[in-house]
């Protein structure tokens, strides 16, 4: 695989996941012979590993005991424009796999419905590696993302508190994903990740294997068990490293439409638009589960 690799470390005092301001770019060197091992199957061990949740959307309908819906349509701090439902207009299981569907049309004033599930209240990680294999959407204004959060953060607010993002894209550059980390300083908001380029084709045009695996000291991002980014410094300003990525988190799925950092469709954009995922695993050293 081809890699475009940026890193860029930016302060700003904006809501998450905003990437508009001034960056500052330099270069990231990558590990040779860092291919991770994907089993095809859930029931294939992995050394040093022990699946401790995982969902493979066999069912008919969404699992309400892995995932619930975050609804509304307040732009989440990015001015984003689709109202998020828990409609099966939304988000289904069909044919094994999560579907989350964006449409256009008028939901609740906005000019977009979509869909965010989440394992808020459900389930939470405090280290580990998390596999989700997905197809992404293609088009001007899209914007898919895996993320996690704290449910109870230690250290704060956002972004305080912290967050990873496992895999982000922006659908007018539908061959590039991008995997951050956002935390504090004392001057406020703070970003750090580097983006990944196929070498041809689209993360539309066939599924992907998006991995994560965040350790105390360590946090590392793989596509297709090819590792594009370790990152090892991170911080808040309420407590000492390795704060604030040393406590519980919980996991989302979303696909957004339109927001400062993708900008909005245009007469380009097709609808509906779908977010495909074919499972979503979670792995983590024996003996060390927190759920």
């Amino acid at each position: 695989m081809k890699q475009r690799i940026f890193l860029f470390i930016c302060l700003l005092f904006l809501p998450q996941c905003s990437y508009f301001d001034d960056l500052l770019f330099s270069s990231s060197s990558i590990v040779e012979d860092n291919d991770l091992f994907i089993p095809e199957s859930a029931d294939t061990d992995i050394s040093g590993w022990e699946l401790v949740w995982h969902d493979e959307f066999d069912g008919d309908a969404l699992d309400r005991t892995n995932w619930g819906f975050n609804t509304g349509g307040t732009g989440f701090g990015n001015n984003e424009l689709q109202y998020y439902t828990d409609s099966s207009d939304n988000a289904f299981v069909e044919d094994g796999l999560l579907v989350i569907q964006a449409l256009e049309g008028r939901t609740r004033g906005l000019p977009y419905s979509s869909a965010k599930v989440w394992t808020l209240g459900l389930h939470t990680w405090r280290y580990g590696r998390f596999d989700i294999r997905a197809r992404l959407p293609e088009g001007q204004g899209l914007w898919p993302a895996f993320w996690m959060l704290p449910m109870f953060s230690n250290y704060g607010g956002w972004p305080h508190g912290g967050e990873i993002d496992i895999m982000e894209l922006l659908g007018h550059e539908p061959d590039t994903v991008h995997g951050t980390l956002h935390y504090s300083d004392a001057d406020g908001h703070v970003f750090s990740g580097t983006s990944y380029t196929l070498e041809e084709g689209t993360f539309s045009e066939d599924f992907h294997v998006f991995s994560l695996i965040w350790e105390e000291d360590q946090i590392q991002w793989f596509v297709d068990g090819e590792l594009y980014q370790t990152q090892t410094e991170w911080q808040t300003r309420n407590a000492e490293f390795p704060a604030p990525f040393d406590q519980e988190l919980y996991l989302m799925i979303n696909l957004a439409v339109g927001g400062d950092w993708p900008g909005s469709p245009d007469e380009t954009t097709i609808f509906p638009q779908r977010l495909e995922v074919d499972y979503v695993r979670v792995y983590q050293e024996p003996n060390t589960s927190d759920e």
